[in-house]
């Protein structure tokens, strides 16, 4: 199988790591000096799991001379999944399929709207990873895990044929749920409310669950996203929100959010995707999400002018 990483940062880089120290056959899609380094001195990872490095690998900035491949793991920023999606065309053959590991639900959506529903499949990851250079990845936490599926949940042999791949890697957990949706909203549930409230308070996990009173903002920002899921026909299991601040309590307590990360640091961000996506998607559905809208309209303005469409200082 050859599959191509699309986007080389803290996920892509460690789960396409993984892939190639496998022995699998893998080409990184990169740019700029992240490319050349790539290039140069193969891929280096600092893991929590026990470091490792690649070299060399397969790394381009131009799908066209990749050419069709199996599979591709889109692992770009969610609010660039449709210029991502749009670009990879020319690896896209008759029975390529695209995994989408983005922080959110809607990507699976905006690539079978760019590609066709066919070459669209749903997918998540956990970890805690970001560039911390060109050519190299820093994992601080979180034990690795990717799920991916078919949208309607079908176990097909494609879906099947990259578990094996991703199964042959060490570092990492990987299964097909049951029901893809309902993982993705899991996820959703977590890492919404996580960055959100990580951006506002500008601290890290450790400090906002312990503060009672940011603990219960992130506990009422994850019962909204809950209340949107039902809302959507999502089936999502009943005390999930207990269960995920369980999960959070046992995480590092330095451990930030990359949207919390990007925010902070005056870059673009996923807002969009994440608190501004639950507010959107409850409008739909008729959900009130006061929280995570207190979020959104906050962080709107270091947002926008991130993307150069507002000026001021602080």
């Amino acid at each position: 199988m050859r599959i191509v990483i699309f986007g080389t940062g803290g996920v892509g880089g460690y789960f396409g790591g993984r892939l190639a120290q496998a022995g699998e056959d893998v080409v990184f899609i990169a740019r700029g000096r992240q490319l050349q380094a790539l290039q140069e001195g193969g891929l280096r990872v600092e893991s929590v799991l026990g470091d490792f490095g690649v070299q060399p690998v397969q790394a381009s900035d131009d799908p066209a001379a990749v050419g069709e491949v199996d599979a591709i793991v889109l692992a770009v920023k969610a609010w660039q999944v449709p210029g991502a999606a749009d670009a990879m065309r020319p690896m896209v053959g008759p029975e390529t399929f695209v995994v989408p590991l983005q922080n959110g639900v809607e990507a699976p959506a905006q690539v079978a709207a760019a590609l066709g529903e066919r070459h669209a499949l749903g997918g998540l990851c956990r970890i805690i990873s970001a560039s911390a250079g060109p050519g190299h990845i820093r994992h601080t936490g979180i034990e690795p895990y990717l799920a991916f599926g078919e949208l309607d949940n079908r176990r097909s042999r494609r879906v099947e044929g990259l578990r094996a791949a991703f199964a042959r890697a060490e570092g990492l957990t990987v299964e097909i749920p049951a029901d893809i949706q309902v993982a993705m909203w899991r996820k959703f549930l977590l890492i919404a409310p996580w960055s959100g409230v990580g951006a506002v308070t500008r601290a890290p996990i450790g400090v906002f669950r312990s503060v009672p009173q940011t603990r219960l903002m992130l506990e009422e920002a994850m019962a909204e996203v809950a209340a949107v899921a039902r809302a959507r026909d999502i089936a999502l299991p009943d005390g999930l929100v207990e269960q995920t601040m369980a999960f959070i309590d046992g995480l590092p307590a330095e451990g930030t959010a990359s949207m919390q990360r990007d925010i902070m640091e005056g870059r673009p961000s996923e807002l969009e995707a994440q608190n501004g996506a639950v507010v959107r998607l409850g409008r739909e559905a008729g959900v009130p999400t006061p929280v995570n809208a207190f979020i959104y309209h906050s962080l709107l303005p270091l947002e926008l002018r991130a993307r150069g469409r507002i000026h001021f200082t602080v």
